[in-house]
């Protein structure tokens, strides 16, 4: 019940097959104040069942791992739990899993070898419903939602939804979204899953990049 107590603590699952990128990565967050690492899996579908069991808040999820890659875990957890945040990790940046990972809902996605402070930024940063990309992963993204600039909504946006993607396109969390709307925390977060299934986009990060695209975002 002391984990509970504590309550301003992220709880990150680590979900890794390399033992050594877990302990460093362990052994790093273990010395931060407002983390708390709950748990590890050696591959995706360990993952699937930790991320079940302890509910964690954020999950930093490998893309290539045995049994089931990250790609398919993100899927099937956030399928079952749409709550929990996953930043993608990965040695090196490949457009196909990087488009991949982030169509299945991870918000973000970071190197191996980025800096620490820049894993726990991007974990900070997914527990607050902001994105946090690599560079290299943020271009390619761009890319592909290029790609798709004709797209248009299965149904118009409301005034309101037009208002909140804005905010989206800004970086904005859904509690500041809120705050600037003059809304509740959870009609913030309602907005934006509708906003999703309209556009036909599987994340916040897509959302983001669809508002700047189309010009929604004011300076």
């Amino acid at each position: 019940m002391a984990e509970a107590a504590q309550g301003s603590k992220i709880r990150v699952l680590l979900v890794d097959d390399h033992g050594v990128v877990r302990r460093g990565l362990r052994g790093y967050l273990e010395l931060l104040d407002d983390i708390e690492v709950v748990g590890e899996a050696e591959d995706g579908l360990r993952g699937v069942e930790l991320a079940a069991e302890l509910e964690p808040d954020v999950i930093l999820m490998d893309v290539v791992m045995p049994k089931l890659d990250g790609i398919g875990a993100i899927s099937r957890i956030k399928a079952a739990q749409p709550g929990i945040q996953i930043v993608a990790l990965t040695s090196f940046i490949e457009e196909e899993k990087v488009l991949a990972a982030l169509e299945n809902g991870a918000s973000g996605f970071i190197l191996k070898d980025a800096e620490a402070d820049d894993v726990a930024a991007a974990i900070r940063a997914a527990h607050n419903d902001e994105v946090h990309l690599d560079p290299a992963a943020a271009r390619i993204l761009a890319t592909g939602m290029r790609n798709r600039k004709d797209t248009q909504p299965t149904e118009p946006l409301t005034e309101r939804e037009l208002e909140v993607l804005s905010l989206v396109g800004h970086g904005r969390s859904n509690k500041e979204i809120a705050t600037a709307l003059g809304i509740t925390e959870r009609t913030a977060r309602t907005h934006v899953s509708n906003i999703l299934g309209k556009l036909d986009l599987q994340s916040r990060t897509q959302a983001a990049l669809y508002a700047v695209e189309r010009k929604l975002v004011n300076d």
